[in-house]
């Protein structure tokens, strides 16, 4: 990316300006480019590895293949043939463990897990060879939104001006805030811990949740005898579990895994990250539009997150259309906003929900979570409306 900055002036007008580097913001960028924009992309590169995977699910496999993504990413991601939660809360009421398999949709997987690192870097790569997408590599430090468009500062000095400004920088959105988008913020009183650990059995593909009453407890599979981990527990435990050295902190997470994967050994970096909530009162403003964690946070329960973000790029796409008119235009930024509220509404308020009724302890509480695995067990229907709504496809 650097011979190509160096070799291409910053533009003072484009019709779109994205802002931010990360995954989300570059599969917008790319996206919207594909559809003849003339698209800058505002952000340093996003930082290094630090052990975080993401499960891509079905359809954001479709939208980084429509992308041109995903051919780079196949051979170094791994499938998820088979999804199990395991109630672990030690309450009364305990659901047995209940198992999704990708075959009962005819589909060999229901996604593939990836280091967030390889997938930034592969979409990066597409940014860089993209024909109408200027990379412009520096921190946004001001944005002005008004009728005929929006102006980002930069902290180099220069400026852009576009019709249309996408704010994907994250929760500390400058494009959210410009726009006087309102964004309601909570916390959980957790921290995830992330790790990457190879282990003695073989995982067969599949990912396991383990429901704590501190919170999911998951392993994700990777290539080989290899598994991501994703742990949430109460900020104190976290704060024990990240200063072990990597071979207790190993034996502790066997132990948690009830040894179903063997000995284990950290192969990887390690990470710890508060948990907390962000959503917005809507997804558009003045001749703007929020996607990613811009728009959306919460805990990294059943996979959703960035593929939620992934769906954002493809509906924003979806709504500014072809090169023909403008792409800021009150109409296209109505129907991006129509289409995003449902979806995002339904799925921030379940994952909420289910994380919050794994640390409040009621029996109440803990009966009607077991009694809906319980139906997901018993009910096929049920159960793959369920799988084809964790995925986003049509039910």
């Amino acid at each position: 990316m650097a011979d190509k900055q160096a070799h291409t002036p910053l533009p003072e007008q484009v019709d779109i300006a994205v802002i931010g580097g990360g995954a989300v913001g570059l599969a917008a960028a790319i996206a919207l480019s594909r559809q003849g924009w003339d698209v800058a992309l505002v952000g340093p590169p996003a930082g290094r590895r630090d052990g975080r995977t993401v499960a891509l699910m079905e359809g954001s496999l479709r939208i980084l293949d429509d992308l041109g993504v995903w051919s780079a990413l196949a051979p170094i991601a791994s499938p998820l043939a088979t999804l199990t939660i395991i109630d672990d809360t030690g309450g009364l009421f305990r659901a047995p463990p209940v198992s999704f398999h990708a075959g009962e949709l005819g589909l060999d997987a229901f996604g593939q897990n990836i280091e967030v690192a390889s997938l930034t870097e592969a979409l990066s790569d597409a940014a860089d060879r993209r024909p109408g997408l200027t990379r412009v590599d520096a921190l946004a430090t001001r944005v002005s939104l008004g009728a005929d468009g929006g102006e980002v500062t930069l902290a180099t000095g220069g400026t852009l001006r576009a019709s249309l400004l996408v704010g994907a920088e994250g929760r500390e959105s400058l494009v959210r805030d410009a726009a006087g988008i309102d964004a309601r913020r909570w916390s959980y009183p957790q921290t995830a811990l992330t790790a990457i650990l190879a282990h003695d059995r073989p995982h067969h593909d599949a990912s396991t949740e383990f429901h704590t009453r501190q919170g999911p407890f998951t392993l994700v599979p990777m290539q080989e005898n290899r598994s991501s981990l994703v742990w949430l527990v109460e900020p104190a435990r976290a704060e024990q579990l990240a200063a072990l050295d990597d071979e207790d902190f190993a034996a502790v997470v066997e132990r948690q895994a009830q040894s179903m994967l063997g000995r284990m050994r950290v192969d990887g970096p390690r990470g710890a990250v508060p948990m907390s909530g962000l959503s917005v009162s809507r997804f558009t403003g003045e001749r703007c539009a929020v996607i990613g964690e811009a728009a959306h946070v919460f805990p990294p329960i059943g996979a959703q997150g960035l593929n939620l973000g992934f769906r954002d790029v493809a509906a924003l796409a979806k709504a500014t259309g072809p090169v023909g008119s403008d792409p800021g235009a009150a109409a296209r930024l109505a129907s991006f906003d129509r289409a995003r509220r449902l979806d995002v509404a339904t799925r921030t308020a379940a994952v909420d929900a289910l994380n919050r009724s794994l640390l409040a302890g009621f029996l109440p509480v803990d009966m009607a979570r077991g009694l809906g695995l319980m139906a997901l067990l018993a009910i096929g229907p049920l159960r793959r409306f369920a799988m084809r709504q964790g995925l986003g496809l049509n039910a």
